[in-house]
């Protein structure tokens, strides 16, 4: 699975324009991920992608996606798993690029559709 992530990573960031930007990916488990955002969002649950923007043009930042929401995630929306952790990891590399789609309005619709843009260029690759 390591390597699918690199991959999956190394694409994006290039068809994003940031081919030369360093990304951290952490994998994990419901548990960890709830710590995370209750600790950084004060919010005690768990959820499926979490972000944390650096302040250095070369390292982006981290994602952090939990591979339980994942799986789960993919049986709700009859996707492959591997297509669900492509969109989880698009999702939370968009967020660090400073998109937000909190708020809801124009801002989500421009970062879905370029959730999407990104997605189907993973599949273009056999990515995902």
């Amino acid at each position: 699975m390591k390597a699918k992530i690199r991959k999956m990573s190394e694409s994006a960031l290039r068809g994003l324009g940031y081919g030369d930007s360093e990304l951290s990916v952490l994998i994990t488990g419901n548990d960890e991920i709830r710590a995370l955002n209750k600790q950084y969002r004060k919010i005690d649950k768990a959820t499926d992608v979490l972000s944390f923007p650096m302040e250095d043009t070369e390292m982006l930042g981290d994602v952090v996606i939990s591979y339980e929401k994942t799986v789960a995630q993919a049986k709700e929306f009859r996707v492959a798993v591997d297509e669900e952790l492509g969109r989880l990891l698009v999702h939370g590399l968009l967020h660090l690029l400073g998109y937000d789609h909190v708020t809801g309005g124009r801002q989500a619709k421009e970062m879905r559709g370029k959730e999407e843009e990104v997605l189907a260029f993973l599949k273009e690759k056999k990515l995902v």
